[in-house]
């Protein structure tokens, strides 16, 4: 399963993906719980999506090709636990290979419908603490960041995965700043690599936010694309982050390119390293803005590999 280089474009389905006209989103994010209406985009055709241009140029320098099984390497991998943000419904359980686990080459994250015991309830919180009110969770999942353990300031990271389904489910693979505990959110910088809701199940969501453009200014900047059957077919998806940008692809087809304005780190805080997040969420401010689907459960992310390049020349 190991390459040292990026796949070729003929072994990738290019034609599965249309992209939208639009830059600018108006969605909620993950760490505001507000409700933002989401500018409907229309497509156009599939072949207008970009292809990446020179594979030869990035030599693999960290990747995890899951062919062990178990709990996640800890060397790779750490943990979020409990309510985290957005107010989701999902308690991210640490180390329980219900919810995280590596078999048959591949990680899966689960999303369960159970109850589990809050470790930060307090029964004096007051309800708009909403991490600490809640005593129990109606729903599990996980969410594992390199966190601590590995980080990146520039490169090409991609993923491939099959997305879990139905409404009221959130899978994302993203990045945050590694700086975010010092200078808050979002001047750390977020990069959201894929998102996909689902109540709008084929739609995939690329994004940024930074302090300048994020959707409290009504300025966040990201791009849709329509994939054929992102649940039941594994597609690739991943960045090429240089000084001057950041690409967008899909199934090595670039969507979205997000440009250094030069005007400094409001609108780029870019030049710092990122740490990579993997999770599937439930609910929340975005995801349950149709409500949850108690039926679907579990639902499952399932994630072949994870791969992080660099420039040859770097």
């Amino acid at each position: 399963m190991l390459h040292t280089k990026p796949p070729s474009l003929l072994s990738l389905k290019a034609a599965s993906i249309k992209t939208s006209n639009s830059k600018t989103s108006k969605r909620p994010k993950r760490f505001n719980a507000r409700l933002f209406p989401y500018v409907s985009t229309v497509f156009v055709i599939a072949f207008s999506a970009q292809a990446i241009a020179d594979q030869s140029a990035w030599t693999l320098m960290w990747s995890d090709e899951f062919e062990y099984q178990g709990l996640p390497d800890k060397a790779k991998w750490g943990y979020e636990e409990g309510f985290v943000r957005n107010q989701e419904l999902q308690y991210y359980t640490r180390a329980r290979k219900k919810n995280v686990r590596v078999e048959n080459g591949t990680l899966i994250i689960e999303a369960h419908k159970e109850s589990l015991t809050n470790k930060d309830y307090l029964k004096s919180a007051p309800l708009d603490d909403w991490q600490k009110s809640r005593k129990t969770s109606n729903y599990t999942s996980a969410a594992i960041t390199t966190q601590g353990r590995a980080s990146w300031t520039y490169g090409r990271v991609e993923v491939k995965a099959k997305l879990p389904k139905g409404r009221g489910i959130w899978p994302a693979i993203w990045m945050l700043g590694l700086n975010m505990n010092e200078v808050g959110w979002p001047q750390c910088g977020e990069i959201d690599i894929m998102e996909n809701v689902g109540f709008d199940p084929n739609v995939i969501h690329t994004t940024v936010h930074t302090s300048k453009f994020n959707h409290t200014l009504g300025t966040q900047l990201g791009e849709q694309s329509t994939v054929i059957d992102p649940h039941n077919t594994y597609h690739l998806y991943g960045i090429e982050w240089f000084p001057e940008r950041i690409d967008f692809f899909v199934d090595n087809n670039k969507v979205f390119t997000f440009s250094n304005d030069g005007s400094g780190e409001q609108a780029w805080p870019f030049f710092a390293p990122q740490y990579l997040l993997l999770n599937v969420a439930i609910g929340g401010g975005w995801g349950g803005q149709q409500g949850v689907d108690p039926l679907i459960f579990p639902q499952k992310m399932t994630i072949d590999y994870v791969r992080v390049y660099q420039q040859t020349s770097q």
